[in-house]
């Protein structure tokens, strides 16, 4: 049941006006009766009539109606005083023009303007207290036959004090007080909420027992990562629930706060600190600009479509060859962007006419390269795919932004294509040589063009489609064993909007030719991933659920490369954004082994194509694959031509 039926505003400004009103005679006959004053009933019927409409003026200019009744504080009485004032000064004019039907009255006017204007604040602040009220008794018969999770909010800042304001009027939860480190022997109150301190496990348990909470709130993910290794274990081994919810200014499409709370997720754990990224830069490069991105209804390009939205663009061509997550991220984006013009297309980066079409009828001024095929193990047993996604479909994109002059094109690559030992990363690589040369030759004037290319490099992100935490959840919520390739494999993280937001600030500093890399932050060891989460999800390792080794897959390797150092990479004014220092090819060389390529991967020639991109791609070494035979071949050759 919801209370906001019961304090509709139309409710609400009809109930004001009628205190007002009511005010307004009782002063009018009160002052008559005081001064023995006859007024003529057709007088009083007039004083009414006015009353009203003065009221209906000052309450919709003041808005007073609007004022959410259970938020109302000492501040709402300044702005009833103000529509007050304004009700007088209709009534003032009125007074003015009744001493000529009633002389006498004239003499009293002021008292009776003054008596009006009391009478009428404190009847509509009385009026609201009453409201406030009856919404609390509302709200406790409500809460009578309904479940309240009690809660402690964590932290002091502002952020608390805000979720506490957010929360303080729920039918679902009750805030028992605010939890924060430090010595018991201080005693707070922040937001007339009992501040409670810990300092290890037993004082949290001591807290949670005397309150029988049900959970601890953390205002923000950010808030969380920085308890992720005291307050939640402690809270994990009490049983007690770990919420969060998105930041307090930050606007959820039409969710109500219950249904924003949740329950913490790893993804929150291992998030970072928010970004800051160049916003009017980001704006001035896209808005009024048509915007294509490949590969849309995948992670990445899904999450760059919900960003490049947010942005003043005067169209966003969405492109991608799969039909049900096209379909579902066209309707988010058409729900939560009504006024922007959406295009998706069904379509294959590897199939040139299609792409041409899409640059010829819709002109892209800014183009991110998003479509590819990112799965390890299932692109070592299909490299020539991997080879017409990545490679072709790339130059296909590359080519046709060239030939219909688009401004700019950003390609996502992947922190696999440094030093690659498997088939994708040695794709993305060569993806990376083709765009990087095809600039600079039309820097060089020796290609007709304008295009500026722009490659983005960054490691794993978390819950893309497929990834390490889907499927750990998923095999948690089944019972397990949670399979991990090996004890001490690690790899590097950040949250799909982290990437997508870089991957924009990267387009805006790239002058052309650049290849960006990320800052990752720490590595992650999987296997501590995994224990992570299964002990979020309330169960305990080798006794609820168990973690098996299955041993390294194909192409994997046991550690990423490490992206950002200062003797591979340029700093640039982000500093989680640098630029890789790679070498440079010749357009016209790259261009010809492409098309060589592309021949043996379109006729399925497997030996012949991975012994091709090898070439290519010298740093390509396999590790864990029936490819490394190729290794062999070709070091074995290099030893004959060094000892002929």
């Amino acid at each position: 049941m919801s209370l906001d039926r019961y304090f509709n505003y139309w409710v609400v400004l009809l109930i004001d006006t009628f205190v007002s009103v009511a005010a307004t005679l009782i002063a009018f006959l009160g002052i008559s009766y005081l001064t023995e004053t006859v007024v003529p009933s057709s007088v009083l019927m007039l004083t009414a009539g006015v009353a009203v409409v003065a009221s209906l003026v000052a309450f919709l200019v003041q808005r007073t109606y609007k004022i959410i009744i259970r938020y109302s504080t000492l501040k709402e009485v300044g702005r009833f005083a103000v529509a007050c004032l304004i009700k007088e000064m209709v009534v003032v004019a009125y007074v003015s023009l009744m001493v000529r039907v009633v002389p006498d009255f004239g003499l009293h006017g002021l008292f009776y303007v003054a008596t009006d204007l009391f009478i009428t604040l404190a009847s509509l602040v009385v009026l609201r207290v009453l409201m406030l009220v009856a919404y609390d008794a509302l709200k406790s018969r409500i809460a009578a036959n309904r479940r309240v999770k009690k809660v402690l909010i964590y932290g002091v800042d502002d952020k608390s004090v805000a979720m506490i304001m957010r929360l303080q009027n729920s039918t679902h939860y009750r805030i028992l007080g605010c939890l924060t480190y430090g010595s018991k022997l201080r005693s707070y109150r922040v937001s007339e909420q009992q501040v409670y301190y810990f300092e290890d496990k037993e004082d949290l348990r001591q807290v949670a027992t005397r309150l029988s909470i049900d959970g601890v709130l953390f205002p923000t993910a950010e808030c969380a990562q920085g308890e992720r290794d005291r307050l939640i274990r402690y809270c994990e081994s009490q049983g007690i629930k770990v919420l969060v919810t998105p930041p307090v200014d930050e606007v959820v499409d039409g969710k109500i706060m219950r249904q924003m709370i949740r329950e913490i997720k790893i993804e929150d754990l291992l998030g970072r600190a928010e970004i800051n990224i160049n916003m009017n830069e980001i704006e001035s490069a896209l808005s009024g600009r048509t915007v294509l991105v490949t590969g849309a209804a995948g992670s990445i390009g899904s999450e760059l479509c919900r960003q490049v939205a947010k942005f003043d663009v005067k169209r966003l061509i969405l492109f991608d060859s799969a039909e049900t997550p096209m379909h579902n991220i066209r309707l988010e984006l058409e729900a939560r962007f009504p006024e922007l013009e959406f295009v998706p297309v069904v379509g294959d980066v590897r199939i040139r006419e299609r792409v041409d079409m899409v640059y010829r009828v819709y002109q892209p001024s800014v183009v991110f390269h998003a479509a590819a095929y990112k799965h390890v193990p299932l692109m070592e047993e299909n490299p020539c795919e991997a080879v017409l996604a990545n490679v072709v479909g790339t130059r296909n994109v590359a080519d046709l932004a060239v030939k219909y002059r688009v401004e700019k094109m950003v390609m996502i690559s992947t922190d696999k294509a440094v030093n690659p030992t498997n088939i994708m990363g040695a794709s993305k690589r060569l993806a990376e040589i083709y765009i990087q040369s095809l600039g600079l030759a039309i820097a060089e004037g020796k290609v007709e063009g304008a295009t500026r290319f722009v490659t983005t490099r960054f490691g794993n992100v978390l819950g893309s489609n497929g990834s390490v935490i889907p499927r750990f959840r998923e095999q948690i919520e089944k019972g397990g064993p949670v399979t991990v390739t090996h004890p001490e494999i690690i790899r590097y993280f950040m949250t799909i909007p982290e990437a997508c937001r870089l991957v924009m600030e990267a387009a805006t500093l790239g002058n052309g030719n650049e290849i960006f890399v990320f800052e990752m932050g720490e590595p992650v060891k999987i296997a501590d991933l995994a224990r992570r989460m299964i002990e979020l999800a309330g169960l305990k390792v080798g006794e609820d659920i168990e973690i098996e080794y299955t041993g390294l897959r194909p192409g994997e390797k046991l550690y990423e490369e490490v992206l950002s150092t200062k003797e591979n990479t340029i700093p640039t004014s982000n500093e989680k954004i640098h630029v890789a220092k790679v070498c440079q090819y010749d357009y016209s060389e790259v261009a010809e082994q492409i098309t060589t390529l592309s021949a043996l991967a379109a006729q399925v020639d497997v030996p012949a194509t991975v012994r091709l991109m090898k070439q290519i791609v010298p740093e390509y070494k396999s590790q864990n694959s029936r490819f490394e035979q190729f290794d062999r071949e070709i070091e074995s050759g290099e030893q004959q031509e060094r000892t002929a």
